[in-house]
């Protein structure tokens, strides 16, 4: 762990859920305010909350991190236990079992599943402004009616086992759902927030006209999970799958990395190496949305022996939550007002608010983007690492405006970063021209980091 100790442990402002509340519902306090007599108690809880504004635009300005948490929020808790550690078990399962699960509850994924080779297993579903929580569609659970039995040829352990993976995932789409539109609500109400400190309301009205965010529950594979995923495609018959991995999962089991023997530079500056990003669960990049909020990580570890039985329900719903190796979340940013690496500290339970660039060229830099990856803990194989995110961003249709917006001083700023991330950032004034819609814009962006020819496409 020496390597991750010598970067700067970052503490996010935290802004409580109940401020939140209050500030992007000040015009009404303040209504009332002057529209009775005042008082000092008032006049004192609204100079707290402008001081508490202040705070948020320093948090998310050119001079800070771009990024806050949110505490206290209610039910939080509960939805991030029940929901996040869905996310390993359906990256476990065979791709037949989890192509069924997925379909009964409304979601899909946007990264090849099929690859045995991959560190990140995402699942993915549109969520929708103005969805009524409440309504039928949000069921996961099939009618009786409606319900496929087993068919009589089948053994009665296959059915049994169907029956048993339906009761476990029967959360997945109801709570997916809950906490997205939660987190989608702490979206819009930070966008109003700025828009009041920024002046007007661009920021909230183009969230709203969008009408859409995108949900994704994140599973970061441990070395142990991709040899599991390994030997299950073997087994399946899969041509991508190795002989045999039980040696490397082994050494995944006694919490070692099977790629332990590569070495990892270190650089002068920061103490790490760019160009062999072996310790890395994601590549640095911007957000190109408007915010990204991220539930608080959550760690597991196998609770039973993996290496004696892959064939049973315990390869698939035996992890148990883990504390963070080094109490931090292993999300990385490149301070932009410090140009140094910080690893962000926040509460488990909280949520992170990041900046993407939509908000950057919006807000004409008011507002400043986060450049971040997600670092993977040293020598702990068994670890894997588990999140949800929810990204909200402007209507495709959307066109910015980028006539005051000062490139220049965006490119200097990046092009002032450590060399090695630099070389692997396409420039927004590349990707970036006035006149282009968000769609234009989010197309750009995606082909320039992993298209063909894209700096991150072998990454």
């Amino acid at each position: 762990m020496a390597m991750e100790e010598e970067i700067e442990i970052l503490e996010p402002y935290e802004l409580f859920y109940s401020d939140l509340i209050s500030l992007s519902s000040i015009d009404n306090v303040l209504e009332s305010s002057s529209s009775s007599s005042s008082s000092p108690s008032n006049d004192g809880e609204i100079e707290r909350l402008e001081a508490i504004s202040r705070a948020i635009m320093e948090a998310l300005g050119p001079t800070g991190p771009g990024l806050l948490a949110i505490t206290d929020v209610p039910n939080a808790a509960h939805l991030r236990r029940t929901l996040l550690p869905l996310a390993r078990d359906l990256a476990i399962l065979s791709n037949d079992d989890r192509k069924r699960i997925l379909k009964d509850h409304g979601l899909g994924s946007d990264v090849p599943l099929k690859n045995l080779d991959r560190s990140v297993s995402s699942f993915a579903m549109q969520l929708k402004y103005g969805d009524n929580l409440n309504s039928s569609n949000l069921s996961c659970e099939r009618p009786d009616c409606l319900a496929k039995p087993c068919e009589r040829e089948e053994k009665s352990t296959a059915c049994a086992n169907k029956k048993l993976m339906d009761s476990h995932f029967k959360d997945l789409g109801g709570s997916f759902r809950e906490l997205g539109f939660c987190m989608m609500d702490l979206g819009l109400r930070l966008a109003r927030i700025c828009d009041r400190a920024i002046g007007g309301k661009e920021l909230e009205e183009s969230l709203l006209e969008s009408g859409t965010a995108k949900g994704r529950l994140v599973h970061y594979h441990s070395t142990l999970d991709t040899c599991i995923i390994k030997e299950s495609g073997r087994r399946n018959g899969s041509k991508k799958a190795q002989p045999n991995s039980k040696p490397e999962r082994l050494h995944a089991m006694n919490g070692n990395n099977s790629n332990k023997g590569e070495k990892v530079q270190k650089n002068d500056e920061y103490g790490r190496s760019y160009e062999e990003c072996s310790d890395l669960w994601q590549q640095w990049h911007y957000d190109y949305g408007t915010f990204t909020v991220l539930a608080g990580p959550m760690f597991i570890r196998p609770k039973c022996d993996q290496t004696k039985n892959l064939e049973g329900n315990c390869v698939k719903f035996c992890g148990a939550e883990s504390p963070s190796p080094s109490g931090h979340t292993y999300l990385q940013i490149l301070h932009p007002h410090k140009n140094s690496i910080c690893i962000v500290k926040a509460p488990p339970e909280s949520f992170i608010l990041q900046v993407g660039e939509s908000a950057d060229i919006l807000s004409k830099r008011k507002l400043q983007s986060t450049l971040h990856s997600v670092l993977r803990p040293i020598n702990m194989g068994d670890l894997s690492r588990e999140t949800f995110v929810t990204f909200l961003h402007p209507a495709w249709n959307k066109v910015f405006d980028i006539t005051d917006y000062p490139m220049e001083q965006y490119e200097k700023k990046s092009q002032t970063a450590q060399d090695g991330i630099h070389k692997i950032i396409p420039p927004l004034s590349s990707r970036l021209k006035g006149g282009m819609t968000f769609a234009e814009f989010s197309r750009e962006t995606t082909r320039q980091y992993y298209g063909g020819n894209g700096l991150q496409s072998n990454r």
